[in-house]
């Protein structure tokens, strides 16, 4: 009995040292101990206060060329999560030096927590990051090529570049659906009106952004495509019904889903035949736990889009209020395009709610959970971006070489030809040439090819009153040219090219933005197709299609 007495003495002392082992290995816990994890992330998040899991969930944007100190202050309350806006990207060597400062202050605080650096480079017309940064083809131009390995490879070269910079998360690949042909805000950033390949093409672009070292963020769930209208601006009412949603926008995110994707962008969208009150997606419970999660299995972290936008705040009320229902629906991160002040009731409301409401404190908890494993996952990889990238380097990386060669060979395989005439063209010296755009790449890259030019340049963002001085002034400049070729990227450009409907002149097309400016330009003798915005790579294919260099093999990735 004594020995039995004994025993049962050594494992109770026992098990208060280990107790007390473990209390004091808690006690001194950091984002960097060596411990698996999911436990870690569990045992840091039991540990923090109310604030510190609140600020976990946030994503803070700023307007300046560098941090304001107010930023500062939200990474010493333990702001999780910043981005990076067009806004002050030009230096990208002070982008660098920003989130190197950044990363520094948040290496001070209690826990040591990293923070995630997003920003919006999906490729074409959307890119945040300027500077020597790649502009690339884009998502149609991919679509029109049709090959997964050319999405692979512009994820990887364009990540590969803002990963230089310490930027560890990428908001893209945009796998909205080419539904409405009308759409300026989702346009050519849509691989294609196919859900299928849309959602092959996504996953291939994700895996990319992955082997490269950058986290993919697909948007915009539920889907951005069917609807003209942007949310930065109003709420967008997307009204079909269940049935085609389940069998249409639903479709590529069954596919980046199965391929375990790290994060999904919820949408500022509304859907009121399958969430009858018309709350927006992104504030959706429905939406986000119910859907996304438990129906479709998703286990990434859910990031809102920018909650500035009146998409967000329309239907809420409020700034504070939206960010309640967002965190409540099932985000995880919230994003805000500026920088909080600190007492701004988007917080003080929503922190004093965790104090009284102990299922919306369980909601945040469990997101700063996912927040914090997420971020374990990543930076304890061996592929993460730098959390103290060097500006003294970023010229050795930034532009991509390899990348500069692969975007020229994809924008060649993209290039479609909506209508063939009397091309190639060969330079003859009896005719004349006039060109006609806004790069000066364009009309470069035809002067090497065609000796007997000449030029017309008007803006890329033409206004109306340049547009009629340029119908004005443009007939008496064309008077003795035999051919004119023109980029067309909006509808004053069209106009622009309307002037030579039934001219007598060869007139060549070369749609540089969406496909669908083409479609009434059949009059012309050539129309190619190139999808892409200001885009060197594809303005210099389109150029070598004209001069029979190759043979134009791309297909519109949509159909009329």
């Amino acid at each position: 009995m004594t020995c039995r007495i004994k025993q049962i003495k050594t494992k109770i002392i026992s098990t208060f040292i280990l107790l007390f082992a473990w209390q004091a290995f808690a006690q001194n816990v950091t984002f960097w101990s060596d411990y698996p994890n999911d436990e870690l992330a569990k045992i840091i998040t039991e540990q923090m206060t109310d604030s510190e899991l609140l600020s976990q969930t946030f994503m803070f944007g700023w307007a300046g060329a560098e941090p304001p100190e107010l930023l500062y202050q939200w990474v010493d309350r333990g702001l999780g999560n910043v981005k990076v806006f067009g806004w002050n990207t030009d230096d990208i060597h002070l982008v660098a030096k920003s989130i190197s400062s950044l990363q520094k202050r948040a290496n001070d605080g209690r826990f040591k927590i990293p923070l995630f650096v997003a920003t919006d480079q999906e490729g074409g017309w959307i890119r945040h990051v300027k500077g020597d940064t790649s502009i690339t083809p884009g998502n149609m131009a991919i679509g029109a090529a049709g090959y997964p390995a050319d999405s692979w490879k512009t994820a990887f070269y364009i990540c590969r570049e803002i990963k230089a910079l310490g930027i560890n998360m990428n908001f893209a690949p945009t796998i909205d659906l080419f539904t409405d042909h009308n759409s300026t805000i989702i346009g050519t950033r849509a691989f294609s009106d196919d859900p299928d390949k849309s959602g092959i093409l996504g996953a291939a672009f994700a895996s990319g952004s992955m082997a490269a070292g950058v986290i993919p963020t697909v948007k915009h769930f539920p889907g951005h495509g069917d609807t003209n209208l942007d949310s930065h601006g109003r709420l967008p009412v997307i009204n079909i019904s269940f049935d085609t949603f389940k069998t249409r926008e639903l479709v590529p995110y069954y596919y980046l889903i199965k391929e375990n994707v790290p994060a999904v962008m919820s949408g500022h969208l509304s859907f009121p035949q399958i969430e009858q009150s018309g709350v927006p997606a992104s504030l959706s419970k429905y939406f986000l736990t119910d859907l996304l999660r438990n129906q479709l299995g998703y286990k990434g972290i859910i990031i809102t889009d920018d909650m500035t936008m009146v998409g967000a705040t329309s239907y809420a009320g409020s700034l504070s209020e939206a960010f309640r229902m967002a965190l409540s629906a099932g985000n995880d991160i919230i994003l805000s395009s500026t920088t909080a002040r600190l007492n701004e009731t988007l917080w003080t409301k929503n922190l004093e709610l965790m104090s009284s409401d102990s299922t919306f404190r369980e909601r945040v908890k469990d997101a700063a959970y996912r927040v914090i494993k997420a971020k374990l996952d990543y930076f304890k990889s061996r592929n993460a971006a730098p959390l103290y990238p060097d500006p003294a380097t970023i010229d050795n990386y930034i532009p991509d070489r390899e990348g500069e060669k692969f975007f020229l060979e994809q924008a060649c395989r993209s290039i479609t030809i909506e209508k063939k005439g009397n091309i190639p063209l060969t330079d003859s010296t009896d005719k004349k040439i006039l060109l006609l755009g806004s790069m000066q790449s364009f009309f470069n890259e035809a002067k090497k090819r065609f000796k007997n030019t000449g030029e017309f340049r008007f803006s890329y963002e033409i206004g109306p009153n340049e547009t009629q001085w340029v119908l004005d002034n443009l007939p008496s400049t064309a008077t003795g040219y035999d051919t004119v070729i023109i980029c067309v990227s909006n509808e004053n450009h069209k106009k622009i090219a309307e002037l030579f409907k039934g001219s007598g002149k060869q007139v060549i097309i070369l749609a540089t933005m969406s496909p669908v400016l083409a479609e009434s330009l059949d009059w012309a003798d050539t129309v190619l197709l190139g999808y892409s915005w200001r885009c060197d790579y594809s303005l210099s294919a389109m150029v070598s299609a004209i001069a029979g260099e190759f043979e134009p093999e791309g297909t519109k990735p949509y159909k009329n």
